[in-house]
C-alpha cells in the first residue's frame, strides 16, 4: 500500500436491497462526479477495564464512520435513485415529506504516491443534502453540495469496507472494481 494519499475520485453509488436470507443485493453502480472532499471518522466507542492499578483490558467497538462527502452538486440521478426524490412529465424534480432515502455501497478512489486506492464501503446512508446559493461578487466562486453519511457494518456478516490496489495478480479485479460493488473472493 502507499505511503501517502491525495486525490480524490470515481465516487461511485451502488443502491442495496437486502433479500429474504438477508443477502445485500446491490444495483449497478452508477457514478457521482465531481468529488471536492471526503472526512470519514471511525465511529464506535473504546473501553478500558482496570486491575491491578493499570489497564488491563481494553476494547472497540467497530460501528463504521461518520462524515460528510462534499461533491460540486447532487446530481438528479442521486436524488431520485438515493433520496427517492421524483420527476413530473415536465422533467420538475419533486421532494416529498415521505420520500424514503434508500441505503447504498459508497465506492471511491484516493489516488497515492505510487498507486490508486479504490474502496466501497458496503452500508451507506446519508441525510439531504442543504441548499445553498450565493450572489456573484466580481469572481465566479462554485458553491458546493455536502452529504452527511454515516457507514455501518453488514447485518449478515459484519463486513464494514474493502480497500484494493492494482497489483501484479490482481488487475482484471482492480480494473473492473467500480463495475459492481466488490464482494470477498476465496481465500487462495
Amino acid at each position: 500500500m502507499g505511503k501517502v494519499k491525495f486525490g480524490l475520485s470515481n465516487v461511485h453509488i451502488a443502491p442495496y436491497t437486502i433479500n429474504e436470507e438477508g443477502k445485500y443485493e446491490y444495483e449497478t453502480p452508477f457514478k457521482l462526479p465531481g468529488a471536492v472532499n471526503l472526512s470519514l471518522e471511525a465511529s464506535g466507542d473504546s473501553n478500558d477495564f482496570n486491575a491491578d492499578n493499570t489497564i488491563y483490558f481494553s476494547a472497540s467497538a467497530n460501528q463504521g464512520y461518520e462524515g460528510d462527502l462534499e461533491i460540486a452538486m447532487v446530481t438528479d440521478e442521486f436524488r431520485k435513485k438515493i433520496l427517492g426524490e421524483t420527476t413530473d412529465e415536465n422533467g420538475f424534480l419533486f421532494e416529498n415529506k415521505d420520500d424514503v432515502i434508500k441505503p447504498f455501497a459508497l465506492g471511491f478512489q484516493v489516488e497515492g504516491d505510487e498507486k490508486a486506492r479504490r474502496f466501497w464501503y458496503y452500508n451507506t446512508v446519508v441525510t439531504r443534502p442543504a441548499n445553498n446559493a450565493a450572489t456573484t461578487e466580481g469572481s465566479k466562486e462554485p458553491s458546493t453540495d455536502t452529504l452527511s453519511i454515516k457507514t455501518m457494518p453488514r447485518l449478515s456478516d459484519g463486513l464494514v469496507k474493502v480497500v484494493g490496489e492494482l497489483s501484479e495478480s490482481n488487475a482484471e479485479a482492480y480494473n473492473a472494481f467500480f463495475s459492481k460493488v466488490v464482494e470477498k473472493a476465496e481465500a487462495v
